[in-house]
């Protein structure tokens, strides 16, 4: 890791460069987000204010990195940080002079940033509680941050046609969404890896194609290799919006894909040794076990340790909150913090008495399942945003408040401002992405309301579309919704099992023809 930060460093001048050009009017936007994607930053809507998103391997944030943070926000006056659903971190409303120092602090720091965007090997995902839950096949993390360091050796060797999303899941839960990434690592209960690729969200999403079974968990870095090779193969140079690796689904049959793929990988075995050696931390803290009940607090396999689940409004806590969990857990022996693609995070690693403290401490936690709701960022930031996700959402959960639904009424909602499906709004139980309505010539914020998605490995299934509801609408659906199901004495997952059609007919009262 240390040789990527002393080579990616050399290149920030460059970055400074660009980014005085563009607040100086000198690049396009279009020219600047071309090159700044690279640098995991990119201009927000309107063009006066930068973001950063920092690189978090498996939503790894160490207390060091997290004391980094605290310190930014106080030194450049932070306003607003947001937890991604690729398990980074994403600095906004940065100044040009903010950005840029901000950006060689990361790397002072042991942060990265380089392919936080553009067309280059992304953040390397991972289930947030492996290495610690209970019923996990085995812990992933370690392959995971060894696959992110061999993935950093392509961001200046090669030429992708898009970005490419890497991640590993250590049980059928399947919450980094393995069996439908670019490439995912699916762990097996005898300590092997299924591998997955060529699937992904967004516009025209596909399921993975499984191209081997129970593989070695030594040999994944030839597997990634074999995925590098066949994209730059068969992937699409020529139109951006067919660059992704999930059209060589189509492109080239999944039959001939996988052919292509395992063309690539025996190749690759013959010429190179991309073995690898893991050796595992064990964590040998232990508490007193006490008995736990909650949502946000889970028992790990490791005696009397938790972890406690901290899910911010829409990802985004409140600036205070990150000087708050650092002043906490500071002196709390080996406890880490793990981002997850749910834009929450987990402390893990706590005693009963240091999850008390983290109860008091984090009071803005919340309250129940519909409140862990996931949101992108939305069209207030950014620049390809169609609705607004993060007004949407905090007026959602104002508005359910206020009817004093008992936990589980309604589920987890999932909404993206965009087709683009940063909010994975395809794999939610309800889900929303944004549009337009024009009604009477009439420009309308809206979005398509998606229905039944299920990302848990086995099932695996994107949410049906129903069509358009009106922005203004969505709360009332959801308070019909939840009344309706309130009075059946049952969770939305009990009713929502024998009242699809139920579910439809409520619905069609809202969707716009």
């Amino acid at each position: 890791m240390e040789k990527h930060l002393a080579e990616f460093k050399d290149e920030l001048e460059n970055f400074k460069i660009k980014t005085r050009q563009f607040y100086n009017k000198e690049l396009s936007v279009k020219d600047y987000k071309g090159f700044s994607g690279k640098y995991g930053s990119y201009a927000q809507r309107g063009g006066n204010a930068s973001m950063l998103r920092l690189r978090m391997t498996g939503g790894i944030l160490t207390k060091d990195k997290l004391k980094f943070i605290v310190n930014a926000i106080d030194k450049y006056n932070i306003d607003k940080i947001h937890f991604t659903t690729c398990e980074t971190i994403q600095l906004h409303n940065l100044t040009e002079k903010t950005v840029c120092e901000l950006i060689n602090s990361a790397f002072e720091n042991g942060i990265i940033t380089i392919g936080g965007g553009g067309d280059y090997p992304r953040n390397v995902m991972c289930s947030p509680l492996s290495g610690v839950e209970d019923g996990e096949y085995f812990d992933v993390m370690p392959y995971a941050i060894k696959a992110a360091e061999y993935l950093l050796t392509f961001v200046n060797s090669v030429k992708l046609p898009r970005k490419l999303k890497v991640c590993f899941s250590n049980s059928p839960k399947n919450i980094p969404h393995a069996t439908f990434r670019d490439l995912g690592f699916v762990s097996n209960s005898n300590n092997t890896f299924d591998v997955y690729s060529a699937g992904g969200l967004g516009n025209n999403p596909k399921m993975g194609v499984c191209v081997a079974k129970e593989i070695s968990p030594d040999d994944i870095l030839y597997y990634i290799k074999a995925m590098i090779l066949t994209f730059l193969e068969h992937g699409n140079y020529e139109s951006r919006s067919k660059a992704r690796t999930r059209y060589m689904q189509e492109t080239l049959g999944v039959e001939n894909y996988v052919k292509e793929y395992n063309k690539n990988l025996e190749k690759i075995k013959s010429e190179e040794n991309l073995k690898i050696e893991i050796s595992c931390n064990k964590i040998t803290k232990t508490g007193t076990p006490k008995d736990i009940e909650s949502d946000f607090i889970i028992k790990q396999k490791q005696t009397g340790l938790y972890a406690f689940r901290y899910h911010p409004a829409g990802g985004t806590p409140e600036i205070k909150i990150f000087k708050k969990i650092y002043d906490t857990i500071k002196d709390f022996d080996d406890v880490e913090i793990r981002i997850s693609p749910e834009e929450e995070i987990f402390i893990i690693n706590c005693t009963a008495d240091e999850i008390e403290k983290l109860s008091n401490t984090l009071t803005d936690n919340a309250k129940n399942i519909f409140e862990t709701s996931v949101a992108c960022i939305g069209s207030s930031i950014c620049q390809v945003g169609l609705r607004d996700s993060q007004g949407v959402i905090n007026k959602l959960i104002d508005g359910i408040r206020k009817c004093n639904f008992k936990n589980g009424t309604l589920p987890q909602i999932h909404i993206s401002g965009c087709p683009s499906s940063c909010g994975t709004h395809q794999i939610g139980k309800i889900g929303f992405h944004g549009t337009v309505k024009v009604i009477d010539k009439n420009p309308l914020p809206a979005f398509f309301l998606h229905m039944n998605g299920n990302d848990y490995q086995g099932k695996e299934r994107f949410g049906q579309n129903l069509g358009v509801i009106l922005e203004n609408d969505i709360l009332d659906f959801l308070i019909e919704l939840g009344k309706t199901v309130e009075a059946e004495n049952k969770t939305f997952e009990q009713w929502f099992e024998n009242n699809e059609n139920g579910f439809v007919k409520i619905a069609e009262k809202y969707i716009k023809k």
